[in-house]
């Protein structure tokens, strides 16, 4: 008994195949495959009510159809009145598909199909239209696009369906845009001044455009003088909700004006902390410091050319390759330059301007004068949207995290290594250093390439936030020196607090004193600054620091 059990269960939904081969297929659905068909003769005029029979016949599974015709590739072939969809390629191919199931049909000749047309008043039915299907989808986050499409535009019948839904749905990012959808729509259209009052008092919490504009609409005049609302407590609620509102976006605001001061303060960091390790240690100005973030952005650069179909992987590969790029790079100045002018500032400074110009025009040589495009990895790309009125972009809090990152290892290199101890007693006291058999010119050497090779990493994040090309370091080179005597020479605690400031700084002054007048107070300041502690926020210890 029980294997024939077993086998009815197995041979029962194969005899309902055989019974309904539309199952599952919409273009074989009695019902549905004539509307297919009158779609493709209909008039543009004629569209929207096939479509509101289709919808009615097909339910949800007509979803695919409508997306496809929303994209305008949906086709019908000539010879059939199939509908297909079509996929344009830039070689001039079109590769035909099921609009239904999205299996691959095969290429086919342009003048073997047709367009199905859609104009604007279509595709506003459309964007409804697939609202509705999606309000009923498994994925949370198609709910809530389906819920957002709808917001200002609900009718009566959409109310009704959105209350049942509202009654079950247990997401809780979906029920608030349920229930701020509803308000609106009794706000729009109820007669019942309590349930309006009581629907601002709820939207008052959503910072979305489109409430912010129905309540300041609210708030108009007419050519007379007179509010377009006649009831003063619906008046009275909608000025409250909007103080509110404009609260929080002056709050917003302002967070999203510390985020892109503290990304720019990474920014920074990355140029300035290995100037401040060179610059602390061998008291070099090394001029050449910003070429060495345009090698490392011209390392990610050709790291993607030969990684073409890896870019999400690419900067895992540039990241070390930079940092030894530039670091090798460093340690050949030093040694064939920087050593031969030690305790000569003056005639560095000179060498280094000198070496910068060379690798300049070595890059100009190699790559061409022109700027060069580092594709962003897809993990990087985009926003993570806090709310309606702030978004945080994807690369520039990554390089955020990282510059933070290459901070710590830095720290971790300097305090807990015995290149660290040794470039400590070097920075502080060289000739006492030397005198208990360190080898100074070997910590030279190194702390020359460490400082290069971390600002060759930073090349590699300034590649995801500006255009490679040979003057990308001078952009900075200014910034780090600024950044390094603000916080203190040698010190990467000073480097990381200056960075940040000066970033924050930055920001905060750009939207009142434009972007130039913004430079020039943080630089005056500075220089105030210097004349009143030398040494910056966080001096240097050691006896040759306060020689």
């Amino acid at each position: 008994m029980l294997r024939i059990f077993l086998f009815g269960c197995l041979l029962l939904p194969l005899l309902s195949a055989v019974a309904n081969p539309a199952a599952g297929d919409p273009e074989k659905d009695p019902s549905v495959a004539p509307l297919l068909e009158e779609l493709t003769r209909t008039k543009l005029s004629k569209t929207a009510e096939v479509l509101d029979r289709l919808s009615a016949a097909g339910g949800d599974g007509m979803l695919p159809l409508f997306e496809t015709m929303l994209q305008g590739r949906l086709y019908f072939r000539k010879q059939d009145l199939t509908l297909v969809a079509i996929k344009k390629f830039p070689s001039g191919e079109w590769l035909a598909s099921d609009v239904f199931s999205g299996t691959e049909i095969g290429p086919v000749d342009k003048k073997s199909v047709k367009k199905i047309r859609v104009n604007n008043k279509l595709r506003v039915y459309l964007r409804q239209t697939i609202a509705r299907m999606q309000l009923n989808a498994e994925d949370p986050q198609v709910r809530l696009s389906a819920v957002n499409t709808m917001l200002g535009k609900v009718d009566g019948p959409s109310a009704g369906e959105l209350w049942t839904l509202l009654a079950n749905e247990a997401n809780r990012e979906v029920k608030e845009a349920l229930e701020q959808a509803l308000a609106l729509h009794d706000l729009q259209n109820s007669d019942d001044i309590l349930r309006r009052v009581a629907a601002l008092e709820h939207l008052s919490a959503s910072l979305h455009p489109i409430v912010r504009n129905e309540i300041n609409r609210l708030l108009e005049r007419n050519q007379d003088g007179d509010f377009l609302e006649p009831d003063k407590a619906v008046r009275t609620a909608a000025e409250s909700a909007m103080q509110r509102i404009e609260g929080r976006i002056r709050f917003f605001g302002f967070v999203e004006q510390l985020f892109f001061g503290l990304s720019m303060g990474s920014v920074f960091l990355l140029a300035a902390i290995g100037l401040s390790i060179t610059f602390g240690v061998m008291g070099v100005i090394n001029m050449a410091h910003g070429e060495m973030m345009m090698i490392g952005a011209y390392t990610t650069y050709v790291v993607q050319l030969l990684m073409p179909n890896m870019i999400d992987h690419s900067l895992w590969v540039a990241i070390p390759a930079a940092f030894l790029i530039a670091g090798l790079v460093g340690i050949a100045i030093e040694r064939g330059v920087i050593r031969f002018l030690q305790g000569r500032p003056l005639e560095t400074l000179l060498a280094t301007f000198g070496i910068s110009l060379i690798l300049q025009q070595a890059v100009r040589t190699i790559f061409s004068p022109l700027n060069r495009q580092v594709a962003t990895p897809e993990w990087m790309s985009g926003s993570l949207e806090i709310n309606a009125v702030l978004s945080i972009t994807y690369n520039r809090l990554y390089i955020l995290i990282f510059a933070l990152l290459v901070f710590a290892v830095l720290q971790l290199v300097l305090n807990k290594t015995s290149l660290g101890l040794n470039v400590r007693a070097v920075s502080q006291n060289r000739d006492m250093a030397k005198a208990i058999g360190i080898k100074t010119e070997w910590v030279d050497a190194m702390t020359f390439g460490l400082g290069s090779g971390v600002a060759g990493v930073a090349g590699v994040a300034l590649s995801q936030l500006t255009n490679v090309g040979p003057n990308l370091g001078q952009s900075y080179i200014i910034d780090s020196f600024m950044v390094v005597v603000f916080g203190g020479v040698g010190n990467l605690l000073g480097t990381l607090v200056g960075g940040f400031t000066l970033g924050i700084a930055n920001k905060f002054l750009e939207p009142v004193t434009g972007a130039v007048l913004a430079n020039i107070l943080i630089l005056v300041f500075i220089i105030l600054f210097i004349q009143k502690r030398p040494k910056g926020l966080f001096p240097q210890k050691g006896r040759a620091a306060n020689d």
